[in-house]
């Protein structure tokens, strides 16, 4: 029988995350971990009140599915047990990890998929000064993409400052 942990973890954000809605000095994770026979699988998610979603909100979803995750209800069940969002989203991924772990495989190869290549990697500039939007573009001198927040009034010269600092990026 599998055995599930959730809890809600609080991951302080390097500065602060600036968008136009709105900044964000941290980031609420909610944790799922199923343990059966010695394995450990762990999933997460980040709830987002854009979709309604609170940490509080994910966590009850998944209590409410517990006794059939504990069970032993497949991923494909899952489908039909929670609806999509945060909370379908940490118990899949921790229900892949687990398979995975106990079949001694990747997960890539549990769903017949080619082994992942690395892919781009967008580093975000957050809504700032243009000086400071240029000096976070300088501390990602290696990044080839980055995405850059803007706001509308006095981007200009926020892009003017971006592109400076960071030439080669796009």
């Amino acid at each position: 029988m599998r055995k599930l942990h959730i809890e809600i973890e609080t991951w302080p954000v390097d500065g602060s995350f600036v968008i136009a809605r709105g900044a964000k000095s941290e980031a609420v994770v909610v944790v799922a971990k199923l343990s059966s026979a010695g394995f450990i699988g762990l999933g997460e998610c980040v709830p987002y009140a854009r979709y309604e979603e609170t940490p509080e909100q994910t966590t009850a979803l998944i209590e409410q599915v517990r006794p059939s995750i504990e069970a032993g209800a497949s991923r494909s069940a899952l489908q039909t047990l929670l609806p999509p969002g945060a909370a379908r989203n940490a118990v899949d991924c921790a229900l892949w990890d687990l398979e995975a772990k106990q079949a001694r495989a990747r997960v890539w190869t549990l769903a017949g998929l080619p082994e992942p290549q690395a892919a781009p990697t967008a580093k975000t500039i957050s809504v700032g000064t243009p000086q400071a939007m240029a000096a976070a573009a300088r501390r990602f001198p290696d990044s080839a993409l980055l995405k850059v927040k803007l706001t509308g009034d006095g981007d200009d010269a926020r892009i003017t400052a971006v592109r400076a600092a960071a030439p080669r990026a796009r």
